[in-house]
């Protein structure tokens, strides 16, 4: 017997059987996202994208959600990045301001940045130590003060140190990288697949079929971490070309075979 989504979801007591207060019978919703009320992941992927540089499109998608001032995305094994944060690490004082004033929430990287001397002074003093916590993507404090172009802050930073501890990443030969380069199949969908492949401007990146590359940074013995996640590990077999790819996060530990 066919049901209707509504006929379903009534059937469920997700919704009303009868038309809310001021709703006729037949009223439609349309354009309603299926993560309703949450705000719909491609927008905000959308506008933690467009914070890195574009403002205009930060102002039309302000103009209207305002609350996307906060969004936050995962570009891959927990590298959250915020909009403000994406502005933050790439210098954009102009997209910073817009998203402050919008409501989104001030942190130590927007501070340092903004050449907020007094408030980097406060949190490191509150947190020793804190300014070896690295930003979205692994970028340092000391780098979003530089981007900037926070003087004061740089120089203070410089002089409290540990603000620009950079990740290991031990050279790798051509014959090594070319070994570990591939697509390597972890499942049955038509995405499921692991692309390891060079890219000219930051060296040997993963990423998930159609998805978003992540840098690799390398500990040796063809072990990686990819950026923004250090606490994950990224192996690749022995032999040329290597048979499998290990990603082990936390609990979750996915192979990867060579296609």
């Amino acid at each position: 017997m066919f049901m209707s989504r509504r006929a379903f979801l009534v059937a469920s007591g997700v919704v009303p059987a009868t038309p809310l207060l001021g709703q006729s019978s037949g009223a439609e919703v349309s354009g309603v996202s299926d993560v309703f009320p949450s705000q719909a992941p491609a927008v905000v992927r959308e506008m933690v994208a467009v914070s890195h540089g574009n403002v205009v499109r930060v102002r039309e998608l302000l103009s209207g959600r305002p609350a996307l001032a906060n969004a936050a995305w995962d570009w891959g094994f927990g590298d959250w990045e915020t909009a403000l944060g994406a502005a933050s690490h790439v210098g954009n004082r102009e997209i910073a301001d817009l998203l402050l004033r919008a409501g989104a929430r001030p942190s130590l990287f927007s501070a340092a940045m903004l050449g907020q001397l007094e408030v980097v002074r406060a949190l490191v003093a509150a947190s020793p130590g804190v300014q070896k916590v690295r930003g979205p993507h692994g970028i340092t404090l000391l780098a979003h003060a530089k981007s900037g172009g926070a003087l004061e802050v740089v120089k203070y930073l410089e002089s409290v140190g540990g603000a620009d501890e950079r990740y290991v990443n031990e050279p790798m030969d051509d014959r090594e990288r070319t070994a570990v380069t591939g697509v390597y199949t972890f499942g049955r969908g038509t995405t499921d697949r692991l692309v390891v492949s060079v890219n000219e401007r930051t060296g040997l990146v993963i990423k998930r079929e159609g998805g978003v590359e992540r840098n690799l940074f390398h500990h040796g013995a063809r072990v990686f971490h990819p950026s923004g996640a250090e606490a994950v590990r990224i192996r690749f077999a022995e032999g040329e070309p290597a048979a499998t790819v290990v990603i082990e996060d936390g609990g979750l530990v996915v192979t990867g075979r060579r296609r």
